[in-house]
């Protein structure tokens, strides 16, 4: 008996109030978004969007894939005189580099770790170049959105970092860090001996045909408290979707994560000032899944990119034993063009929660 296939891909747009939705795959024409729920008369900054995307795009230093893309955002719509209107804003960014022939080898072949044969067992089809809609290429979208949401949080400062590659771990706490010094390394680290030290790691893996993993830190500082709702959407775990939505991570964190649980509660306590602040901030800047004006601070988790350049047993669609080796432009390390899509993913989730907050507070005094 034939499987018939009937099943849309859903799950592409993300957010309640501000919301985004995105297309395109990795080799087709082009790939993009529309932003619904934008509030109108936000002067928007068109430069800074295309350094956001810039600092995403491919081809950027000797550690990311050599891909060549310009990334160029196109707008479309909601945006009048360089301010928003309050309608859709759609944008496209045109796909100027594919080499499709380069995954013409895995046309019938899975490749390990890869989504190749979740999505033949569910949709019965994919597109074999680079991946389609599963590719990391379609974050450069959420990157864009995520600067108009920055724009939108004026006076907010959301700061991500490379915090490890591989075993190298910055034993640093982010105040003791300058957040200048994120974008004068291609690793993208807020400390230039350890980017040094990462750089080398990524480059000595590199060589070896093979791709390592690492973590990125973000501080979100100067947010407001009351951002959040109870029990199904507080904001840990909105953020925490946000994140694990990502290409490639595997953890996510907040506040004293995974150490926390070590602690007795007479030292995670965070214990009140008189100003209702609190003395230290175990809690992340986060409680009862809503925010308490402190810093909110996270760790995401990135494995090493599962295309390597070694060969690998595998099977085909028939099931067979093959043999598989990596070809084409590949990030040994995602990490250091993954800092820019942090930020974004948390910047959709603060915005969504601002207008969240502002929509109950309009209809309450209505």
């Amino acid at each position: 008996m034939q499987t018939l296939y009937l099943l849309p891909m859903a799950g592409n747009t993300f957010g309640t109030v501000f919301k985004l939705t995105t297309f395109g795959e990795s080799h087709g024409v082009a790939i993009g978004g529309i932003i619904d729920g934008c509030p109108a008369g936000i002067q928007l900054d068109f430069q800074a969007i295309q350094r956001d995307l810039d600092r995403r795009k491919p081809g950027q230093s000797k550690i990311v894939t050599q891909r060549k893309e310009s990334d160029t955002v196109q707008f479309l719509s909601g945006i009048f005189e360089g301010v928003t209107t309050g309608t859709p804003i759609g944008f496209q960014i045109v796909n100027e580099n594919q080499k499709s022939k380069d995954y013409s080898h895995i046309k019938d072949s899975y490749r390990p770790s890869h989504a190749d044969k979740a999505y033949d067992d569910k949709y019965g089809t994919r597109d074999y170049r680079g991946g389609g809609r599963s590719s990391a290429r379609e974050t450069a979208s959420r990157v864009v959105a995520g600067a108009v949401a920055k724009q939108m949080l004026a006076g907010l400062q959301i700061h991500a970092y490379t915090s490890s590659v591989g075993d190298l771990k910055l034993d640093k706490n982010y105040k003791e860090l300058d957040f200048k010094e994120i974008e004068n390394n291609a690793v993208r680290c807020a400390d230039s001996a350890f980017a040094k030290a990462c750089e080398d790691k990524i480059m000595q893996v590199r060589k070896a045909g093979d791709t390592i993993g690492g973590v990125i830190s973000c501080v979100i500082q100067n947010v407001p408290a009351s951002l959040g709702e109870p029990v199904f959407d507080k904001l840990h775990a909105d953020l925490g979707k946000a994140m694990l939505s990502i290409n490639a991570v595997k953890g996510f964190e907040y506040g004293s994560g995974f150490a926390g649980s070590e602690m007795l509660g007479s030292q995670h306590n965070d214990l009140y000032e008189k100003d209702g602040s609190t003395k230290t901030n175990h809690s992340g800047g986060i409680q009862g899944g809503i925010s308490n004006g402190m810093d909110i601070y996270f760790k995401v988790a990135f494995k090493p990119v599962a295309t390597i350049m070694q060969s690998q047993p595998t099977i085909d669609k028939q099931g067979n034993a093959t043999e598989m080796q990596g070809k084409g432009r590949h990030d040994p390390c995602v990490v250091p063009r993954a800092v820019p899509i942090v930020e974004a993913m948390a910047a959709l989730v603060l915005a969504d929660h601002f207008l969240r907050n502002k929509t109950a507070r309009v209809n309450t005094y209505s």
